[in-house]
């Protein structure tokens, strides 16, 4: 992870004073946490990598925390040495906050990337490029590790990551708000209150209890939501959701009275905190089956699902229409780019040699080409269509969109294969952010219809995903019809050359 994001930052962050910074402050964090994750360190080796790494970032970066914007009399700002207090313990505090949060797969990093897409699109409000590239950079590195670490994880981010992530939310939120824009410097508060909160109510409770704060407990929020009857998965949804929702209220509050903003964070963490202890209190189990939605319904299910036909007729129909509409897809567009019809190309070749050669490796390889190539042909759709398109089979070419996801929920409602695909946690995050980004205010996001673009590319990505699932490693077909249809696009855009 820490390489995903040093690579893009060194290539195309520029070099500013800032950017300089930054690196080596996540440089230091990153050898911290991989001397410990590798052999093992105490509280006081972690913290004095923090430290550094914030003291770096504070005197060479220029990131302090000077002003709380209306909360101070005349918006004066904090005298030097305190805003330099303050804005390390705040480094510190975050850092480890997200990484106290890694106690259940995919937690952590689903909570960070909507941190940093939050952040990102602050930063786009304000021109920063350099956050925006780091944003990215870092939510890339996210995607990627997520893909192994949703729920059952066979990849784990261990003290290098989580530290990596905390220390780059908490440096680029307080960067982003403490500039000249006029957004709240509370926001930080909203982006990563949830972390926050927990962590300051846990170390309360041990210390309450005569306990040293840093002392291993199952007080945390993810905890206490499995102690109520949730499943792994469940807990982390349930999380998900809130944080979400506080980062919608950063985006709709961003430009709001600093009173107002801190107001509703506190009045947040009073009903968090009094849910939880009522729950626990009153010794709530949540039960995951109820008589009347058993008897009512999961037995019809049963009995359908048992008779095979539903799996039977959407699988079938789902294996020919995916790959027509991805065809048809390609004829739309007005015009395709010389370089996608050489990707094409280039991806028709390899699809040849690993049918070939590596034949074991024909699923990768099919989703490395399809997941290229999908986007490409979708936007260029929207930027301008074929003379021969008219309304009418525009608006019947969205409708088998339509068609095609209520074929995706009966396959995977219906598929009895252990093996098959899965919706998980991280299927949440993505239709959040293709559903929240394309209605952003800003006319470079919302032009080219982006919702749409987002859903169908999505939709797309989960309907090959299942097909690739379930045909159990019988690719032949599919791989014709996708190498076909890259030969296609490859065509179209030969008149680019």
């Amino acid at each position: 992870m820490a390489i995903a994001v040093f690579i893009p930052v060194i290539l195309w962050a520029g070099a500013d004073e800032f950017v300089k910074a930054y690196l080596v402050g996540t440089g230091i964090l990153a050898l911290f946490g991989f001397v410990d994750d590798m052999k093992g360190l105490g509280y006081k080796a972690k913290f004095i990598g923090q430290i550094l790494a914030a003291l770096v970032i504070i005197f060479y970066g220029g990131v302090r925390i000077s002003s709380f914007g209306s909360l101070l009399p005349g918006d004066m700002h904090l005298p030097g040495w305190l805003a330099v207090f303050l804005t390390l313990i705040a480094i510190v505090g975050v850092t480890n906050a997200i990484n106290l949060a890694d106690g259940l797969d995919g937690l952590a990093g689903g909570i960070s990337l909507l941190s940093f897409c939050c952040i990102g699109y602050l930063a786009y409000l304000g021109g920063n490029s350099s956050i925006i590239l780091i944003t990215m950079a870092v939510a890339g590195a996210i995607f990627g590790f997520l893909r192994f670490n949703t729920y059952p994880a066979s990849l784990f981010m261990g003290d290098t990551g989580s530290q990596l992530l905390g220390f780059s939310a908490v440096v680029l939120a307080v960067k982003i708000t403490q500039g000249d824009i006029p957004l709240s410097p509370i926001l930080p508060l909203i982006i990563l209150g949830f972390p926050i909160l927990d962590t300051l109510n846990v170390m309360v409770q041990r210390i309450s209890r005569g306990m040293s704060p840093f002392s291993p407990d199952k007080n945390h929020f993810h905890h206490r939501l499995i102690g109520f009857g949730l499943s792994h998965a469940e807990a982390v949804f349930v999380i998900y959701v809130i944080q979400s929702l506080m980062i919608l209220s950063a985006i709709f509050f961003k430009y709001q009275a600093d009173w107002l903003i801190i107001a509703g964070y506190i009045g947040f963490s009073f009903v968090t905190i009094g849910v939880f202890t009522l729950l626990d209190r009153k010794k709530v189990q949540y039960h995951h089956r109820y008589p009347i939605i058993e008897y009512a319904f999961k037995g019809k299910l049963k009995r359908i699902r048992d008779n095979n036909w539903p799996i039977r007729v959407s699988f079938s129909a789902l294996k020919i229409i995916i790959p027509l509409l991805f065809m048809f897809s390609c004829l739309l567009p007005a015009s395709v780019p010389a370089y996608v019809s050489i990707m094409s190309l280039c991806f028709s070749l390899l699809i040849l040699a690993v049918i070939i050669i590596w034949k074991r490796y024909l699923g990768g390889c099919l989703r490395l080409a399809l997941y290229m190539t999908i986007p490409f042909v979708l936007y260029f759709l929207e930027g301008g269509r074929s003379a021969w398109i008219n309304d009418k089979v525009l608006f019947l070419y969205h409708l088998c969109f339509g068609i095609v996801t209520l074929l995706i929920i009966l396959t995977v409602k219906f598929s009895r294969r252990k093996k098959g695909f899965r919706m998980t946690t991280m299927d949440f995050l993505i239709v959040f952010i293709a559903v929240i980004v394309p209605n952003l205010t800003g006319h470079a996001i919302q032009s080219h219809s982006l919702g749409l673009l987002s859903v169908e590319i999505i939709v797309f990505f989960f309907g090959y995903e299942v097909l690739i699932n379930e045909l159990r490693e019988k690719f032949d077909v599919l791989a014709i019809t996708t190498l076909a249809t890259l030969l296609l696009l490859a065509g179209r855009g030969y008149q680019g050359f």
